[in-house]
């Protein structure tokens, strides 16, 4: 892969997006090794947690325009279809924790990408921006879903159609990222995070990311009657059974993701 660095350490996968001269923006060729990268990640069992940032000083600034108004670039359409809606789809479906870790400016589809991941973190340098309507387009992958249930309606609408820069701390009180760690300490912490989640019941938490994905279309009823067939299935793992004996016997669990 050209403008995607992948690296694999202690469980984690690290995807670094990477076409810095251009702010990490999207072109076709990141948009499908990215989801190359991403089917890697679901298919080896060795990778138990996913981290997504973006290489040099920027997280990354959506859609690289000059391809999209290339006379024999992508129509809109294409872009959509084939580039965004896939990797909004594999992170959502990927049932291993996924981990945006913003280090810079996260724009446009680059924001929105981030949003879809399971938990955000960012450095203090980080900046959210919903920037479609500086040129007359809507959020997209995924932007309209996410965004309203991270902070609310009201909030979302006013940054999407204002394309106001959200610092990093501002966007940690509206609920939109989890933590935000000083930039010096950003690398470590967030190895630390992925380090820990990849030693943890990966089946559980892909049994639970599952769960929250099915409760945006369920009721209570239904989504109770999920959870108990869900508790079940994970009553099953070898992970459950280590971590009840475990318990019993007073010592560290050593899970397995299985």
């Amino acid at each position: 892969m050209s403008t995607i660095i992948f690296t694999i350490k202690d469980g984690v996968a690290y995807l670094q997006l990477n076409r810095t001269e251009k702010f990490n923006s999207f072109n076709r060729e990141m948009s499908l090794e990215l989801q190359r990268a991403l089917d890697d990640c679901e298919n080896n069992e060795d990778v138990r947690c996913i981290v997504l940032s973006g290489a040099g000083k920027a997280f990354c600034a959506g859609q690289d325009l000059a391809e999209a108004t290339a006379p024999d670039g992508p129509e809109l359409e294409r872009i959509v279809a084939e580039h965004y809606n896939p990797i909004i789809t594999k992170i959502r479906q990927i049932e291993k924790p996924i981990i945006a870790a913003v280090n810079g400016v996260a724009a446009g589809a680059g924001a929105n990408i981030a949003l879809s991941c399971d938990i955000v973190v960012a450095s203090t340098n980080a900046s959210f921006i919903q920037a479609f309507s500086k040129i007359g387009l809507i959020p997209d992958s995924g932007g309209t879903f996410f965004l309203p249930r991270l902070i609310g309606l009201q909030r979302a609408s006013a940054l999407m159609f204002t394309a106001e820069k959200i610092p990093a701390d501002d966007a940690l009180q509206m609920g939109m990222v989890y933590k935000v760690f000083a930039d010096d300490f950003f690398l470590s912490e967030t190895q630390k995070l992925a380090t820990s989640l990849a030693q943890m019941p990966t089946k559980g938490i892909g049994l639970t990311k599952r769960l929250l994905n099915e409760s945006f279309n369920n009721n209570l009823s239904q989504q109770l009657e999920r959870e108990k067939q869900m508790q079940v299935n994970a009553g099953q793992t070898h992970d459950f059974k280590e971590g009840v004996a475990a318990f019993l016997e007073k010592r560290k669990p050593v899970f397995k993701g299985k």
